[in-house]
């Protein structure tokens, strides 16, 4: 069947009216005015979002373009090192998310949430919805976002207190976090200060003293050039050295043999007795007087208060020569009545040194005396012989 075009195009001239869309209150009168038909959207909107009431916000004080540009004109600059309040709002990416007020939140990254955040995760370091004060440390980024970093106000924080400690020549502890070949490393205020192992008193730098706490003092401080050398012998020295005194009686413990003697730890100081100083008779192998470990008494010879030495001495203890050797027990238990028979003699032999230097003197005394009559008589008999 054919059928010729102004037929086409009156069948679908007809069609396109049947689906011409009318609102459902307009009036009769304008049926014939068409409208345009509804999109996707709008048929989704009307179907789903419901009845939308109409407000006349006329009369608003405030309305969507003034709020637009209120949010335009606030100030979010923020420059760097600047000093910011924030609040820890996620973990992301091995860091923190940080609400600062911004465009777009900052990020904290693990090596710089503090002081201590080495080997930790970042929930070892900071919470969830905690207050933090951060630094500013990078400009923004092509998002708006920007770095900070807690790190750096511990830092500043963690010099001035060490600054503070030293201009008073405080004594602190520290714990001992690592040993290397020329000393060991302490942790002070979070920084970490160098150990020289010339200044560990009764020990050495070793393994073994991982986490022990150590009294201390400063020997450098120096912020330019991040460098912070502190002192155990200092320390020791200036707090123990000064309650002891020659003639002591000491409790130690046998750490080292030498060829020379041995090295004696005396309340965290280390003391040498001489092989000579042992016993009153000869010493030919010094290991089979003491081993390492050994608990002994000794009695304090001489020290060097700079430099935290002292001298010890087991002969002087020694209640009969050669008791080191056969009795050493009987020497320690009987230390301190040996000592005070020890101090008495060397009490009336300082007093008899005393008397014979006074003879001596009131000798010589006497001697000048009758130098200077004879030297008078003789100058006299000259006055008469050249008067006659």
């Amino acid at each position: 069947m054919k059928f010729s075009t102004a037929a086409i195009i009156l069948a679908a001239s007809q069609a396109s009216e049947a689906f011409t869309f009318v609102p459902s209150n307009t009036r009769a009168s304008s049926s014939l005015n068409a409208v345009e038909a509804p999109t996707r959207f709008d048929t989704m909107k009307a179907k789903w979002k419901g009845y939308v009431p109409k407000i006349d916000t006329s009369d608003a004080s405030f309305g969507y373009d003034a709020f637009e540009t209120a949010v335009a004109e606030v100030d979010y600059s923020f420059n760097r090192n600047d000093v910011v309040k924030g609040t820890i709002v996620q973990f992301d990416n091995g860091g923190a998310v940080v609400d600062i007020g911004a465009k777009s939140s900052a990020f904290l990254p693990l090596q710089e949430a503090g002081l201590t955040a080495y080997g930790k995760e970042i929930n070892e370091v900071v919470d969830i919805d905690a207050d933090v004060e951060v630094m500013i440390i990078s400009e923004e980024d092509e998002n708006g976002q920007l770095l900070v970093s807690i790190k750096r106000i511990e830092y500043a924080a963690a010099w001035e207190k060490v600054q503070a400690l030293n201009a008073e020549d405080a004594l602190f502890e520290a714990e001992v976090v690592a040993v290397n070949r020329g000393g060991a490393i302490v942790l002070i205020e979070g920084l970490r200060a160098f150990l020289p192992g010339s200044h560990l008193t009764g020990t050495i730098a070793s393994e073994e003293i991982i986490g022990d706490k150590l009294p201390l003092k400063f020997l450098e401080v120096n912020s330019e050039n991040n460098k912070l050398v502190v002192s155990n012998r200092r320390a020791i020295v200036e707090t123990q050295m000064n309650d002891l005194s020659r003639g002591d009686v000491v409790d130690g413990m046998i750490k080292a043999l030498k060829p020379y003697g041995a090295f004696v730890e005396v309340g965290g100081m280390s003391g040498l007795l001489h092989i000579s100083q042992i016993s009153y008779d000869r010493i030919d192998n010094l290991e089979k007087v003491f081993q390492p470990g050994d608990k002994v008494k000794c009695m304090i010879i001489d020290h060097d208060k700079l430099n935290g030495r002292i001298a010890l001495s087991t002969k002087t203890l020694e209640p009969e020569p050669g008791d080191m050797l056969k009795d050493s027990d009987r020497v320690f238990e009987m230390a301190e009545e040996t000592a005070a028979k020890y101090h008495e003699r060397m009490e009336a032999d300082r007093k008899a040194r005393e008397e014979a230097a006074k003879d001596i003197v009131l000798g010589l005394g006497d001697v000048v005396d009758t130098l200077t009559d004879e030297g008078e008589e003789k100058s006299g008999d000259d006055l008469d012989s050249i008067l006659s």
